[in-house]
């Protein structure tokens, strides 16, 4: 009988994990950033509120083409942060939204066309999502006017128009006197509808919630809410609760979530969670990006400007989405509200004639 010290054993389960190799293999943050890097070549990122206009106006000199500390964007970082497009607003602050409300956003326009101007190989004023898609293949970044603020429509559907002929893309409804907590007037329903013929697009961050449910009721092309995080989340004036979240996913609308410290937290998880909870509440469909650069505000550890884009898609692949649901994040849900947009202008131009420029009783 051979001694029992000859017999061989067997190797438990987990003893000697170099025979069977890892079963669960650890994915390292530099392995995700590398994977977001090649997801992002293909689905860049549409960046739904940008400042930089703004920013620009008091430099005596910049170059986005070459690179510009002044600010958080120029081409090189939007080229290393996979930016597609983005969308500049043409906001006021407060002192500038009486009557001087036109004009300024004018100025605003014609800053935004002179910078554009000045930087052919890198970026380039578009209108449609058709142009978005030349720009992209001609190697530039796509330039939408908008979002402005209502105050520069002075309650006159005409220089809506005007406006429009300009550029002007999006148009934000908080602060409109026609807009109120008390939800539309009969003016501001009209001017959704002028809206929708022109394809212009309503941007409901910081509007009433009144104002928000029949904007949701009244327009027949999807809304933004350019500027909006989940308030379940983190409580703030801008965020959405989830009833709002389910009726802007209902109606095929946009939340785009700001990459700010205030509105959604101070770093990339916190961030993530936000986006995580929209696409649950109302459906990938109706998520999609803010960066909110060059406004101001402060942006969590990690996103401080427009080259950091693929840090949060990591942690996004790191929290399983898929290569699918990245795409309508980034790029896809922009594109499909644009062309909805376009769609609805070009039919709804061939049902009716514009509206009488002035409003008989813009308070009614």
């Amino acid at each position: 009988m051979a001694d029992l010290h000859d017999v061989p054993t067997t190797t438990e389960v987990g003893e000697d994990d170099s025979l069977l190799g890892d079963p669960f293999p650890v994915v390292s943050h530099a392995e995700f950033l590398e994977q977001a890097h090649v997801v992002l070549a293909a689905h860049p990122v549409a960046d739904g509120y940008s400042g930089l206009p703004r920013a620009l106006g008091p430099l005596p000199w910049y170059d986005l083409e070459l690179g510009e500390a002044a600010v958080d964007t120029d081409v090189p970082r939007l080229r290393e942060g996979h930016v597609g497009a983005l969308f500049w607003s043409l906001d006021l602050p407060e002192e500038e939204r009486g009557e001087r409300a036109v004009g300024a956003t004018l100025e605003q326009l014609d800053l935004a066309r002179r910078v554009v101007g000045r930087h052919p190989e890198g970026i380039r004023l578009v209108r449609t999502a058709g142009q978005i898609i030349d720009a992209r293949h001609c190697g530039r970044v796509a330039v939408v006017l908008g979002p402005a603020s209502a105050a520069a429509v002075d309650d006159s559907l005409g220089i809506l128009r005007v406006l429009n002929s300009l550029g002007l893309r999006v148009l934000s409804l908080a602060g409109a006197a026609w807009a109120d907590r008390e939800g539309l007037t009969r003016f501001g329903e009209e001017v959704i509808r002028e809206m929708n013929r022109l394809g212009v697009l309503a941007d409901l961050s910081g509007a009433p919630e009144p104002v928000l449910a029949r904007v949701l009721a009244l327009s027949k092309t999807p809304v933004l809410c350019t500027r909006s995080a989940a308030a379940a989340v983190r409580p703030h004036p801008a965020n959405l609760s989830d009833a709002l979240l389910v009726q802007l996913g209902e109606q095929q609308g946009l939340c785009m979530v700001p990459l700010t410290t205030e509105q959604s937290g101070p770093a990339v998880p916190d961030v993530a969670d936000h986006l995580d909870h929209v696409r649950i509440v109302a459906g990938p469909e109706c998520v999609a990006l803010s960066g909110s650069y060059d406004t101001g505000a402060a942006h969590p550890r990690d996103l401080a400007d427009t080259s950091r884009y693929p840090h949060l898609i990591a942690e996004l692949l790191r929290r399983g989405w898929s290569e699918t649901e990245l795409s309508m994040l980034t790029w896809e849900n922009v594109q499909r509200v644009l062309r909805s947009a376009d769609f609805t202008a070009r039919a709804a131009q061939r049902r009716r004639e514009p509206t009488p420029a002035s409003p008989t009783d813009p308070e009614a």
